[in-house]
């Protein structure tokens, strides 16, 4: 039974020019980075230059660029030394955010006398502008920590919009842009970000290494100390052949930003258009979605949501009910459950997120499938 990936929101396949690429730099740039002798100056000329590669692609400069392991690392950092460097008194967030960035910000409040606000989430599952434009009147230190495109929904935010506001009110932008990065044009030295997060393993790239981009004005203390690596803002040695991995992908992903983003956007369209056809009663999460990511709430019995994904996997496909990161879980997603009303929470409900690799004849598998549930 040949397997058909549809969870491309939790993780992605590695392109084949990125395993080459790893395989290299592990045989021929093994040495430690930090080392002054040939060996670790090949190291180092090999993870600065993927570095550069990276700026480039992000409209940024290297020297704003520090690589981690995870972007959950890197919404760590900007929190909790947000408050500690920068003088935040407030955080100013959503319900909808990704756990790394809800329950860092819970352990925050009960650690500083930090003030944590929730914009209101309409029952379509979007936010409005206007209510952050309302807080951001209050005369604090601020900092909004808000995701471009919600990694369960795919609902996007107006990422031009929002820094304006943040500029206007002198308050501090972090983005979690994990779904958006390689599928989404940036020009970081342009916008009004302060801080934006992104993992490789995202865009077709390994897993374990990810980068935090830090305006040069806005500076952090470390979070984690020990010797000088990434300019002294994060010690330990660097994974340079994840790092190469991740600069690879990046640049295929942006070299075929366009092709690829058109042949996802049609797969998606025609996915929607067969499940309505299918199941009339279904609804189709979000307002303004991201081009490869499908929420979908079934009109099956509420019976069936806790054996749904088994069913589906037992045949051969993979899709996900939302976060990878809780998908053990048998509570609903604390996303769906902002907006959904309680009724609906109890339907059965998938994540379908699409990439290059998948086709049309996947997509028919999967609501043939579907149906015979």
């Amino acid at each position: 039974m040949e397997k058909i990936y549809l969870d491309n929101a939790a993780t992605t396949p590695l392109r084949k020019e990125v395993v080459a690429e790893i395989t290299a730099v592990l045989s021929d740039h093994f040495g430690n980075p930090s080392s002054s002798h040939s060996f670790g100056r090949s190291a180092k000329n090999s993870m600065e230059s993927s570095r550069k590669r990276i700026a480039k692609l992000l409209g940024t400069s290297a020297s704003e660029i520090i690589f981690t392991s995870s972007a959950t690392e890197g919404i760590n950092w900007i929190l909790r030394n947000a408050i500690k460097d920068l003088g935040v008194k407030r955080i100013i967030t959503s319900p909808l955010e990704h756990h790394a960035t809800l329950h860092t910000v819970e352990v925050l409040k009960k650690e500083y006398d930090v003030v944590i606000e929730y914009l209101p989430v309409q029952k379509d599952g979007t936010l409005l502008l206007s209510d952050l434009e309302k807080l951001l009147k209050e005369d604090l230190v601020t900092l909004v920590a808000l995701m471009h495109v919600n990694n369960e929904t795919g609902e996007m935010i107006d990422l031009e919009r929002v820094g304006q506001l943040c500029k206007e009110n002198k308050a501090y932008f972090q983005c979690d842009a994990v779904q958006s990065i390689g599928k989404y044009p940036f020009d970081l030295s342009n916008s009004n970000l302060d801080f934006l997060v992104g993992t490789a393993h995202k865009f077709h790239g390994p897993k374990g290494v990810g980068f935090t981009y830090m305006r040069k004005n806005v500076v952090l203390q470390p979070m984690i100390y020990g010797g000088e690596q990434e300019k002294g803002f994060r010690a330990g040695t660097e994974a340079v052949h994840q790092i190469a991995g991740m600069a690879k992908a990046l640049e295929i992903s942006y070299a075929k930003l366009d092709e690829e983003k058109q042949y996802i956007s049609n797969l998606k369209e025609y996915c929607e258009a067969q499940l309505n056809e299918a199941f009339p009663e279904c609804t189709i999460i979000g307002k303004q979605t991201f081009y490869n990511i499908i929420n979908v709430v079934l009109p099956f019995d509420k019976s069936k949501t806790a054996m749904l994904l088994f069913s589906l996997d037992m045949k051969g496909i993979s899709v996900s009910r939302g976060s990878a990161c809780q998908s053990g879980s048998s509570k609903p997603s604390h996303v769906l459950a902002a907006f959904l009303s309680p009724e609906e929470q109890q339907k059965p409900n998938i994540r379908i997120s699409i990439s290059h690799c998948n086709t049309k004849e996947e997509i028919d598998y999967l609501i043939s499938v579907l149906k015979t549930i």
